[in-house]
């Protein structure tokens, strides 16, 4: 990233602090939910593997979303309902997006009620989908190479490593899972030592010490408005 782009960054944190997590992703072309999907979009892919371990699961996950891509023209030119399917069929199953959130939220997510923690789920998700699915718009000759993945047969939360390499510049790409009764499942992800749920706490504490965790739901139900109105900033 190069200066100017810091600067720029800079002055959205000071200026407009509750979209600061969200503009930084999307000026490194992260779409949370589909920061998978930048891996998928490129010249190099891995090979499927046993979705029975972490990196197992990435690159087979990997390969039957870019085969849905490759298909599906609404898909490329940033369709919302199809994007939002492929999310629920593809990609969904192998996330833990409730738990993300809760991460996000922190003790604040205890003093909501099952209809709040409902509603934030929801709306934070339709948020990150509407926000950065402009960005498989915009993916074109990407290579991803997956770094050796390390872990104890007894690890239970673990890193797959990997590096998008953009224009010849490398991009670090990593995924936090954790394992369940039903497998692993990806709850976090890092780009460039920006990982999601720290880009987010900040912003989601600030709207609830403000305006209580309806507040929260407010903004987001209001931002997912503005942005399907393409009336966003």
């Amino acid at each position: 990233m190069g200066v100017e782009d810091e600067l720029m960054l800079t002055t959205t944190l000071k200026l407009r602090p509750l979209f600061f997590a969200e503009s930084v992703m999307k000026k490194l072309f992260l779409f949370p939910l589909f920061a998978v999907l930048m891996a998928f979009c490129s010249g190099a892919f891995a090979q499927a593997g046993d979705m029975s371990t972490p990196d197992g699961l990435v690159k087979t996950v990997t390969s039957q979303v870019l085969d849905q891509i490759k298909a599906d023209k609404q898909i490329q030119s940033g369709n919302i309902t199809r994007i939002t399917q492929l999310v629920n069929e593809k990609i969904l199953p192998y996330t833990d997006f409730t738990r993300t959130t809760r991460l996000v939220m922190g003790r604040n997510w205890n003093t909501a009620t099952p209809q709040q923690q409902k509603d934030i789920v929801e709306q934070f998700k339709m948020l990150l989908i509407r926000t950065y699915s402009g960005a498989l718009a915009q993916v074109r000759d990407q290579q991803v190479q997956y770094k050796p993945f390390r872990a104890d047969p007894s690890d239970t939360d673990v890193v797959v490593r990997s590096v998008v390499l953009n224009n010849g510049s490398p991009i670090e790409l990593d995924y936090r899972l954790y394992k369940t009764p039903q497998g692993w499942k990806v709850y976090d992800i890092n780009v460039l030592g920006a990982w999601l749920i720290q880009a987010y706490q900040q912003q989601f504490n600030e709207q609830i010490q403000q305006h209580g965790v309806d507040g929260l739901v407010q903004f987001l139900t209001q931002r997912n408005q503005q942005l399907a109105s393409g009336k966003a900033s």
